[in-house]
């Protein structure tokens, strides 16, 4: 597991992003036990303290569930797991919105783009995105 923190947000935010990401890609998958918060704080070397608060606002937030002594999991509630997922997306798009309208792009013109982009992608990869 390896994090790369940046100075701006706080780390146990980053954490929580982390543990989004790998739930979102399929890296962690719904109902797996994920490591305790002190080996947690020790695989990424943060204040034990800061890991048991990223597990707090997950476990508030229905990403994962902790049952008395048995190791934490990804939930396994397919409407948590499908929000994660949209909210990363909006995140990105939301950004992305934000940077091209800066530069005042028309959106005809950013859905060509995008379009192109995308397709471009896709042969690179062989992948299947319509």
């Amino acid at each position: 597991m390896n994090v790369n923190f940046n100075k701006r947000d706080p780390v146990y935010v980053q954490v929580i992003r982390h543990f989004k990401e790998q739930i979102a890609t399929g890296v962690f998958e719904p109902g797996q036990e994920i490591p305790s918060r002190r080996e947690l704080a020790n695989r990424l070397k943060i204040n034990p303290n800061t890991a048991q608060r990223a597990y707090k606002e997950m476990e508030e937030a229905g990403l994962i569930t902790t049952e008395r002594n048995l190791p934490s999991k990804i939930t396994r509630d397919e409407h948590v797991l499908k929000s994660v997922r949209k909210e990363l997306i909006m995140e990105a798009v939301d950004d992305f919105v934000r940077s091209v309208q800066s530069i005042n792009v028309p959106v005809d013109e950013v859905l060509e783009l995008v379009q192109e982009k995308y397709k471009d992608k896709r042969d690179d990869k062989g992948a299947k995105y319509d």
